[in-house]
């Protein structure tokens, strides 16, 4: 009897060892069945950079926060059938910032609230560093020299080397869902891509510092190439991580930022936007041209409706093209 004693004081320290090494997931609030929620997850596409009317404190009142997430922005327009809808979208995140500033959140809602949506848009700010070309595009006009010379040799390897960290965060995604008690299937979970903001067939008199200072040929390389190739290898991840994909690639087509000529009402997307009054202030002025070319709030509103469109469907993918009738709407495939 004294020798079976120890053995199971070692048989329980080894249970110990193991379910210390892998904690059961957390309590969930024994209310969470009776509170739904869809989770926007990602960057400034879907923080709402570009609506205005930002959340207080996201835009930069307090310790630097930029995120710039907007009342307006898409998750808030998406007709979905959910009690609540949480932002933790942040402009400027890339993958490694959403898996260590977002999911902890992410976490915390899936314990008090059923989650049955998760939408997000991420890998623009990896290794592609889109803003960053748009933005040396905008020096290019400047200077009268092209910039995309220089980037469109290796904005494939760009691409490809962003896949990766956009699986991973993917997946890390699932994971966190998984500790909370889901399974893969009790939630949609849904990647999307990016529309280009600019086109080239915007009129040239507006191709200045009045509307879009962008080159032609810059602005064609935008379009023809760089989006859709971004499009493909965000395709790519999602379907690695078994996520639903939703491709915004032409979603901005003849809504263009300076589209629209005289009548910027027509345009869902931002065009050269300064904040005057935050160029005077030594900590807001890196941020008066964060705005430009991003979705406004009607751009918002369009996505919005298409993502609801793609959520009450079970396609494994789909595309938000412009309507006949001016609107945005789903096409699916698959």
């Amino acid at each position: 009897m004294r020798r079976v004693l120890p053995l199971v004081l070692i048989g329980l320290l080894t249970i110990l060892v193991v379910v210390s090494d892998h904690p059961f997931p957390p309590p969930s609030d024994p209310d969470r069945e009776s509170r739904t929620a869809v989770v926007a997850l990602g960057d400034s596409t879907m923080s709402g950079e570009g609506a205005g009317n930002y959340e207080s404190g996201t835009d930069g009142e307090e310790g630097g926060n930029w995120c710039h997430r907007s009342l307006d922005a898409e998750i808030m327009k998406t007709p979905v059938e959910a009690d609540q809808r949480f932002n933790l979208a942040c402009s400027g995140a890339n993958s490694e910032k959403l898996r260590v500033e977002q999911l902890p959140r992410l976490s915390e809602i899936a314990n008090s609230h059923r989650v049955v949506a998760i939408v997000v848009a991420v890998g623009a700010n990896d290794d592609p560093r889109f803003s960053e070309i748009l933005n040396k595009c905008f020096e290019g006009w400047g200077r009268r020299t092209d910039c995309t010379s220089s980037v469109a040799p290796e904005w494939s390897k760009r691409v490809r080397r962003m896949i990766p960290k956009v699986e991973n965060t993917l997946n890390t995604i699932r994971q966190t869902m998984r500790d909370s008690g889901y399974l893969d299937s009790s939630y949609q979970f849904v990647v999307q891509s990016y529309a280009s903001p600019v086109s080239p067939k915007m009129p040239q008199s507006l191709q200045n510092l009045s509307g879009c200072p962008l080159r032609t040929a810059d602005l064609q390389w935008v379009v023809e190439d760089a989006v859709p190739e971004l499009s493909h290898g965000l395709r790519t991840a999602a379907d690695r991580a078994n996520a639903r994909f939703l491709d915004l690639s032409r979603a901005g087509e003849g809504h263009e930022a300076c589209a629209g000529g005289s009548n910027a009402s027509t345009e869902w997307f931002t065009r050269l936007s300064v904040d005057w009054d935050g160029l005077r202030d030594e900590g807001r002025a890196s941020h008066a041209l964060q705005e430009s070319f991003h979705p406004n709030a009607r751009g918002h509103e369009q996505v919005g409706r298409c993502l609801g469109e793609f959520l009450a469907t079970d396609k494994r993918e789909g595309a938000c093209v412009p309507r006949l009738d001016g609107t945005l709407g789903l096409t699916t495939e698959g």
